[in-house]
């Protein structure tokens, strides 16, 4: 298995509520939904193509909170897909409940839990949102694949999907594709 990271980042790195005004307000934010205006029809076609056919979610523990109670609540083309993908949580807490089907907790040493993931058969581990997951396994050599869809937004403020304390990691570009709206996906892959 391979681990994709599929993110929507500001141009100033900030990845914290993208989808809606409530996803993320946590430390006051107050910008959340601000990919919504420059989303494009391009973007879910080449999601999926990288997502792959027999792929499985791999979430930290805030994000798969937010993602499926939000979904199960509101229904719609994800809710299913959702559901019925199998999903690896990570957590700190080894006493997590994860109430949606097909839900496995990573806990303990997650980059040692992940790397034995990556050795078994099948298709893509994908993380969406997950910040804090995803600079945890950078440092292991962990992540495969990077798909962002970068907006055109100087937010300023707000999480970031890297963080001043990272470390250096070199990546290669793969693929740089702009949509009609401004956003430049790029995949890039470790260097």
């Amino acid at each position: 298995m391979r681990v994709l990271v599929v993110n929507h980042v500001s141009l100033d790195g900030v990845l914290q509520g993208p989808g809606r005004p409530d996803e993320d307000t946590r430390d006051g934010f107050r910008h959340g939904g601000w990919a919504l205006e420059a989303n494009d029809p391009a973007m879910m076609p080449a999601m999926g193509e990288r997502m792959g056919k027999d792929f499985s979610w791999l979430f930290g523990r805030r994000s798969y909170d937010d993602m499926l109670t939000y979904w199960n609540h509101a229904g719609g083309p994800f809710k299913d897909g959702l559901n019925g993908t199998r999903k690896y949580v990570a957590s700190s807490n080894p006493e997590t409940d994860l109430p949606w089907p097909n839900s496995t907790l990573l806990s303990g040493d997650v980059p040692a839990r992940v790397a034995a993931l990556r050795e078994q058969p099948g298709g893509n581990l994908v993380v969406m949102g997950s910040g804090q997951l995803v600079r945890s396994l950078l440092p292991h050599g962990l992540v495969d694949e990077l798909f962002l869809m970068i907006h055109p937004v100087l937010l300023g403020s707000g999480r970031r999907l890297f963080g001043p304390e990272d470390e250096l990691h070199r990546l290669r570009l793969v693929e740089s594709i702009p949509t009609a709206t401004g956003v430049l996906m790029g995949t890039y892959r470790p260097a």
